[in-house]
């Protein structure tokens, strides 16, 4: 007998919406483990937590926090922490089970794991978001753990804020434990090249995608979405390898210039102003204008469901990466699929980060480091091998890369739970 989750009814396009309807997509290809495919559609374990702090003018406030622990069949739940206004318990459920989808789709030993607070961390003094920190991790504190849950940066969320949590966890427990978090600073025992990491993967995919597709990436066309860590690494990228990013959109607005923009020079602007409007060197562009521009590849690499039905209808390129975790609705997946547009899905585009973090998390455990150069090659090896193999599925069924790739992933996690068994 299945029953509906009792605390959540998702709502048509929202992120759980569109996590659920892939599972039920891959479910015909399982086989015998459709059996334990249920255990895909219910979280394993979800928090939700007040964290009262005292602000700087006296009064004290209350922010609503969550950390869901998705799947753990495989290993510890691994899993970043946004800040964000708009964040919901609907949508860090669905981010912890496309951590599940990608940790085990380019095959590291974590489950699926993710956190938030509703808040917006813009209106934080930095003694205020210290605070916020240390309390939102001390109240989920009794999940998180080495072996349990691994946190790490996510939207609007960093370094310094990763290197509060350590602090705080590793107080209550008596001692300092690096491993608790990834994504640290590299003085506290962060990796090199964590920060690039995402953006980094989303270059190494996108490179790999636009080769199959006999399209050059010297000359390409680029438009990304987000000019952030994920956007921001890979529009760099992509520049360097003589791909011409034509329009970038962020927070403040949009900006275009069909010769290519000046990724270097957009970056310091963005830096000096807090984004990429007013850039001297392009021109703006209404933000809905930017779905329809002609290019070769589009990155949405900003936040989940940004390319509905009706934007996926505008897009004039020939391939899609998503930077962004969840950006292309189930709508607006099926416009693309039918219209012959090549998606390359988060679970394996947007995978670099959780990777190294993962050699993050090794290196902690051995006390021992690795130079950047050897850690970008491990990185591009464990990547591009799980893509390959993707690429490898998707030809062979006939089927989409989103669909080869949970095929893939939800085969090894069910497979850990069935070897596994229940308890009791």
């Amino acid at each position: 007998m299945m029953s509906k989750l009792s605390y959540l009814t998702p709502q048509s396009g929202s992120p759980w919406d569109t996590y659920l309807a892939q599972v039920d997509q891959v479910t015909p290809h399982l086989g015998p483990l459709a059996k334990w495919v249920e255990t895909l559609k219910k979280p394993k374990r979800a928090l939700i937590v007040d964290i009262p702090i005292e602000l700087d003018n006296g009064t004290v406030a209350h922010f609503e926090g969550y950390r869901v622990q998705h799947n753990v069949s495989r290993g510890p739940g691994k899993g970043g922490v946004r800040y964000h206004p708009d964040v919901t318990l609907e949508e860090v459920m669905a981010l912890s089970a496309w951590m599940t989808i990608k940790n085990a789709a380019v095959n590291i030993p974590y489950g699926g794991a993710k956190g938030g607070i509703r808040v917006d961390p813009k209106k934080l003094s930095a003694n205020e978001l210290e605070k916020l920190t240390r309390r939102y991790t001390s109240e989920i504190g009794v999940i998180i753990g080495p072996t349990k849950d691994i946190p790490a940066p996510d939207v609007n969320t960093n370094g310094q804020i990763m290197a509060w949590m350590m602090d705080t966890y590793s107080a209550n427990q008596g001692a300092t434990v690096t491993g608790v978090v990834t994504g640290k600073p590299v003085e506290l025992g962060g990796s090199l090249g964590r920060v690039k990491a995402t953006g980094r993967g989303v270059y190494f995919t996108t490179r790999e995608s636009a080769r199959e597709l006999g399209i050059p990436l010297e000359g390409a066309k680029v438009v990304v979405q987000g000019f952030g860590n994920v956007g921001g690494v890979a529009a760099e990228l992509l520049s360097q390898a003589g791909a011409k990013v034509i329009a970038v959109q962020d927070h403040t607005g949009s900006v275009k210039n069909d010769k290519g923009l000046d990724i270097t020079a957009l970056a310091e602007h963005a830096r000096k102003t807090g984004g990429v409007k007013g850039f001297a060197e392009a021109e703006a562009i209404d933000n809905e204008d930017l779905w329809g521009l002609p290019c070769d590849i589009l990155v949405p690499a900003a936040l989940e469901g940004q390319v509905d039905e009706k934007r996926a209808e505008r897009v004039k390129a020939r391939l899609v990466v998503e930077g962004a975790n969840g950006p292309v609705t189930k709508s607006g997946d099926k416009v693309f699929n039918d219209r012959g547009i090549t998606v390359v899905p988060d679970v394996i585009a947007n995978s670099g980060g959780v990777i190294v973090s993962y050699f993050e998390w090794v290196q902690d455990f051995s006390s021992f480091f690795w130079g950047e150069d050897e850690i970008n090659q491990r990185l591009e090896v464990i990547q591009l091998s799980a893509f390959r193999d993707i690429q490898k599925l998707a030809k062979e069924k006939g089927v989409t890369l989103r669909t080869a790739a949970y095929i893939i992933a939800c085969q090894r996690v069910l497979q850990a739970r069935a070897e596994r068994g229940l308890y009791p």
